[in-house]
């Protein structure tokens, strides 16, 4: 496993930040780590980033424990910090050459700067100091930071914080070139992220894993309990005669032939049966999923 995380706790003092928390994540996994701020991601984050200590539970890298072999953990990650702190009037190379020359690459430094210079699109801004360039720009530097060890996992946290869409684009594009061949851990408190880059969505709350979908494209997003549909009649139909069929609990009129309806079953037999009864024709009747931001409150409320 790229990641292991065995009944992982920490505190701040009296304050339980990660209670007792287990996940793996396999080699070339592209995974969301989703929660609320406070939630946790963070503080795991650093801690497999070899940042921050642990007293509690195992946290590996590649099969080493983070704690005990900070040396080789810390070359086999390439962590983006939220804040991504940088030094502003550094240029963009001669930035990324003092990063490769805290690893020790000798020889080699210059010649993988200037691939990663052209991996993450740094070229046509390279020659520019740090304190120049805009926000997209200094989020693909901090990417370029990250990956100079060639590392076998990648962990950012808020990578797309404070992006215009444009840059938004770019940056996720460039996380998911990336994600082709090294374990990438995203943490994000926005659902259109995960959607967007990941296939696997972990989500924590209140310093506990409270989900893990291993396939996000297999989310449950109906809730069997609470059902949604949108129903469009050919003519007129009144509120209260929809109202007064099984198992609909709540009538929503969009018009007076479009209504949203919830119910406590499967009601679709129901609407056709009436629509007959009353010699009424139905355009169209659908299921309505919820939202990936629906099951995320659900779970974090």
């Amino acid at each position: 496993m790229s990641i292991s995380i065995i009944n992982l706790s920490k505190k701040y003092g009296e304050q339980t930040v990660l209670n007792n928390i287990n996940f793996e994540i396999g080699e070339g996994e592209v995974v969301g780590f989703l929660g609320p701020n406070g939630a946790g991601k963070t503080t795991t984050m650093k801690i497999l980033a070899g940042s921050l200590g642990y007293e509690t539970g195992s946290a590996k890298i590649c099969g080493f424990e983070v704690n005990e072999n900070q040396l080789k953990t810390s070359a086999l990650v390439g962590y983006l910090p939220e804040l991504n702190p940088q030094y502003a009037d550094m240029y963009v190379k001669e930035y990324l050459l003092f990063v490769a020359e805290t690893y020790k690459l000798g020889k080699e430094k210059e010649q993988r700067v200037n691939e990663l210079i052209d991996k993450v699109g740094l070229r046509p801004e390279f020659k520019k100091k740090i304190g120049q360039l805009s926000k997209g720009y200094r989020q693909r530097v901090g990417l370029a930071q990250a990956l100079i060890p060639n590392p076998k996992v990648l962990i950012l946290d808020e990578p797309t914080t404070g992006l215009d869409p444009n840059q938004l684009e770019e940056i996720r594009s460039l996380i998911r070139e990336i994600g082709k061949d090294k374990t990438v851990l995203l943490s994000t408190h926005i659902m259109q992220e995960i959607k967007a880059i990941c296939n696997r969505v972990i989500i924590i709350n209140k310093g506990e894993i409270v989900a893990d979908y291993p396939d996000i494209s297999n989310i449950n997003l109906f809730d069997e309990s609470n059902l949604h549909f949108e129903v469009e009649f050919a003519e007129t139909v009144k509120s209260q005669d929809l109202q007064n069929l099984e198992n609909i609990t709540t009538v929503k009129a969009i018009s007076e032939t479009h209504f949203i309806l919830v119910a406590s079953a499967d009601i679709r037999g129901t609407i056709f049966d009436f629509a007959v009864k009353m010699g009424n024709k139905i355009l169209t009747i659908n299921r309505i999923e919820r939202s990936m931001e629906e099951v995320f409150r659900e779970l974090t409320n």
